[in-house]
């Protein structure tokens, strides 16, 4: 451990995994595993019947979903397409 990372063991999904990561990442890292645990946990009672691997799935398609959502709602690219959007107003009412 010279590097200054730390291992901790997570739970995920009903197993354990080891981890090694920076001291500082710890909390943030122990966060997210409970909302990916909670999320499968969610999958699971939304969707009986399916096996693991589907509801790990469905929590990371879920994840990748929200995550490029998020990008739409930057303030910086909304301001962007407005201002691109005025100059298409301009140009096609020239017309």
């Amino acid at each position: 451990m010279s590097d200054g990372s730390m291992a901790i063991n997570v739970w995920l999904a009903g197993r354990s995994y080891r981890l090694r990561i920076k001291p500082e990442e710890e909390s943030a890292v122990r966060k997210s595993v409970k909302l990916a645990d909670d999320k499968i946990s969610e999958m699971r009672a939304h969707y009986a019947g399916k096996d693991e691997q589907d509801f790990i799935a469905m929590c990371l398609l879920s994840y990748a979903a929200d995550t490029a959502m998020d990008s739409f709602n930057d303030p910086l690219l909304v301001d962007e397409l407005g201002k691109l959007s005025e100059k298409i107003d301009r140009a096609l009412s020239e017309e």
